[in-house]
């Protein structure tokens, strides 16, 4: 995975500084992030707290291993079903 720009503490006080007035153009400059960045942001993370950005964010990373972990013996299963084939 690539490294993250901007951890979860970042995130949520990039997004507070949105709520509390502070217009996005503003906030596009002073971090250098785009206006997409931002509403993606708060479409994925808007009205949560720190702890739970950083629980999701777990649970993400979470996913992916176990995602990868079921294609590699996925992949495995299938070859130990082709060489049980090949020796019927």
């Amino acid at each position: 995975m690539t490294k993250k720009r901007f951890v979860e503490s970042q995130i949520y006080r990039i997004l507070q500084e949105n709520e509390s007035g502070v217009p996005i153009p503003t906030l596009i400059k002073k971090y250098g992030i785009s206006q997409a960045t931002i509403y993606n942001w708060r479409s994925k993370y808007g009205g949560m707290n720190i702890s739970e950005i950083r629980r999701l964010n777990e649970l993400e990373d979470e996913n992916d291993r176990l995602k990868r972990m079921f294609a590699d013996l996925s992949l495995e299963n299938l070859l130990l079903k082709g060489k049980l084939e090949k020796e019927k």
